[in-house]
C-alpha cells in the first residue's frame, strides 16, 4: 500500500497558484512528476501524492522544482480567478476516476504528437542534409571538369605551339638547299666573265671556292638544325597539388596496432544485432512501436536501475532480450540489476552470455567487457567461490591495468583466499 502524502502548504494569486510538497527523505526526479491540466501525482515509492485541482491550469507552462527536501511548483491558471480550495470538493469516485483517466488519455496522445512531430523534423533536417550534400558533390564535380577543361585547353595550346615550331625548322631546312642552287649558277657566270675578259681563271681557284661556299653552307645548316632542335623540345609542364582524402576509421587506433579483421567483425556483428528484430512476437502486437524497439527499453531500464526499481529494470532487459537476444549490453545491464536482487546465478549466466557476445575483443568493448568480468567475479565472491572470481578480476585487470578499484577488490580476494587455506 502507498503511503499518502497529506502534508503540502500552498497560495494563490490571480494568475498562479504555488505548490510545496515536502519528500520526507525520499528521492525524487522528475520521472516522478505527472501533471495535466485538472490531474497532479507525484509517484515515489512508497510515498504517493495526487490532486484533482479546482480548475484547469496550463501545463505546457507550469513548472516544478526539486531541492531542500521539498518540491515547488509553480501552476499557471488557464483563466485569472481566486480558487476556494486547491483540490476538486465534493467530487465522486466516478468523477474522480473519469477526471484521472482523461488525464493519462490527454498525455498519452500529447506525447504521440511530440513522438511525430520529431519524426517529421528528422526527415525535414535528413532532406536538408541531403540536398546539401548534393549540391557540394555538385559543386566539386563542376570543380573537377573545369580543371579537367583548363588542363586539356593547355595542353591543346602546347601542341598547336610544337606543330608551329615543327613548320618554322622545315623553312629553315629549305633555305639551304636555295643555296646549293645559287652555287651551281655561279661557275657559268664566272665562265662568261672569262669569256669576255679573255682571262683563264684557274680551276683550282674555283674548286677552293666551291668548297669554301659548299663548306659554310654546311655550317650554317648545322647551326640551324641545333636551333631547331632546341626549340622543338616541348615546354615542362605547371607543377600542381594533387589531395587525397582518407575515409575516416571508426577506430581510433594507428593501423599498426589495430586488429583489423576483428574490428570488422565487431562492427558486422553490431550492424546485424540491430536489424534482428523478432517480428513473429503475436503476443506483443499491442505494444506501442517505441516499446517493440531494444534500444528504447533498454534506456527505459537504465533509468529503473537509476530510480531503485530493479524488478522493473528487470522486466524492461527481459522484453528487450526477447525483441533482440544479440546484444550484448542488456545482458550486462540485467547481471548488474540481478547482483541488487541477490540472484547470483542469473547474474553470472547474464555476465557470461555478455562475454560471449563481446567477441572479438577489440578496443570498442573493452570497457563492457571490463564490467562482465567484474560482475560476474562480484557474484562469484558472494558465492564465496574466491578462486573464480579471483580469475574475473585478474581478467578485468589485463583488460584495464589503470583501474585502482578492481586492483583494490583483487587484493581483498586474494586475503581471502589465504586466510581460507590457513584455516583449512
Amino acid at each position: 500500500m502507498p503511503v499518502w502524502l497529506r502534508e503540502h502548504s500552498w497560495r494563490q494569486t490571480l494568475s498562479a497558484v504555488y505548490l510545496s510538497l515536502p519528500l520526507r527523505g525520499a528521492r525524487a526526479t522528475p520521472a516522478n512528476i505527472f501533471c495535466s491540466e485538472q490531474y497532479l501525482k507525484v509517484s515515489i515509492p512508497p510515498f504517493l501524492f495526487e490532486a484533482i485541482l479546482y480548475a484547469p491550469i496550463d501545463d505546457t507552462n507550469s513548472t516544478a522544482k526539486i531541492g531542500n527536501g521539498s518540491i515547488f511548483f509553480t501552476l499557471y491558471k488557464k483563466e485569472p480567478a481566486m480558487w476556494d480550495s486547491l483540490t476538486l470538493a465534493n467530487a465522486d469516485k466516478e468523477k474522480l476516476q473519469y477526471l484521472r483517466e482523461n488525464a493519462v488519455l490527454k498525455a498519452h496522445e500529447k506525447a504521440k504528437e511530440e513522438t511525430e512531430a520529431k519524426k517529421v523534423t528528422k526527415q525535414e533536417h535528413k532532406k536538408y542534409a541531403l540536398k546539401a550534400t548534393m549540391k557540394l558533390e555538385e559543386a566539386e564535380r563542376k570543380r573537377i571538369e573545369d580543371l579537367k577543361e583548363k588542363e586539356r585547353q593547355k595542353v591543346t595550346k602546347e601542341l598547336e605551339l610544337w606543330k608551329n615550331q615543327q613548320r618554322d625548322g622545315d623553312k629553315y631546312k629549305s633555305i639551304p638547299k636555295k643555296g646549293e642552287l645559287h652555287q651551281e649558277i655561279e661557275p657559268l657566270k664566272e665562265r662568261k666573265t672569262e669569256k669576255m675578259n679573255k682571262t683563264q681563271i684557274p680551276k683550282e681557284g674555283t674548286s677552293k671556292t666551291r668548297l669554301k661556299s659548299t663548306k659554310g653552307c654546311h655550317a650554317s645548316s648545322c647551326i640551324f638544325s641545333e636551333n631547331l632542335k632546341e626549340e622543338q623540345l616541348p615546354a615542362p609542364r605547371a607543377a600542381a597539388t594533387i589531395k587525397v582524402n582518407f575515409t575516416p576509421r571508426v577506430f581510433p587506433t594507428a593501423l599498426r596496432e589495430s586488429r583489423v579483421a576483428e574490428e570488422e567483425e565487431w562492427l558486422h556483428k553490431q550492424a546485424e544485432a540491430r536489424r534482428i528484430i523478432n517480428s513473429d512476437l503475436s503476443e506483443l502486437e499491442d505494444l506501442k512501436e517505441e516499446e517493440k524497439n531494444p534500444d528504447w527499453l533498454k534506456d527505459k531500464g537504465n533509468k529503473m536501475f537509476a530510480m531503485g526499481d530493479y524488478l522493473g529494470a528487470v522486466n524492461a532487459y527481459n522484453l528487450a532480450v526477447r525483441l533482440n537476444n544479440q546484444l550484448p549490453l542488456l545482458y550486462l545491464n540485467r547481471a548488474a540489476c540481478h547482483l541488487k536482487l541477490r540472484n547470483l546465478h542469473k547474474a553470472i549466466e547474464d555476465s557470461s552470455k555478455a562475454l560471449e557476445l563481446l567477441t572479438p575483443a577489440v578496443a570498442e568493448n573493452e570497457r563492457a567487457r571490463v564490467k562482465a568480468h567484474v560482475r560476474r567475479g562480484t557474484a562469484f565472491c558472494q558465492l564465496q567461490l574466491y578462486t573464480e572470481g579471483l580469475q574475473d578480476y585478474e581478467a578485468a585487470l589485463k583488460i584495464d591495468p589503470r583501474d585502482k578499484n578492481i586492483e583494490k577488490d583483487a587484493e581483498k580476494i586474494r586475503h581471502l583466499i589465504q586466510g581460507t587455506m590457513q584455516s583449512s
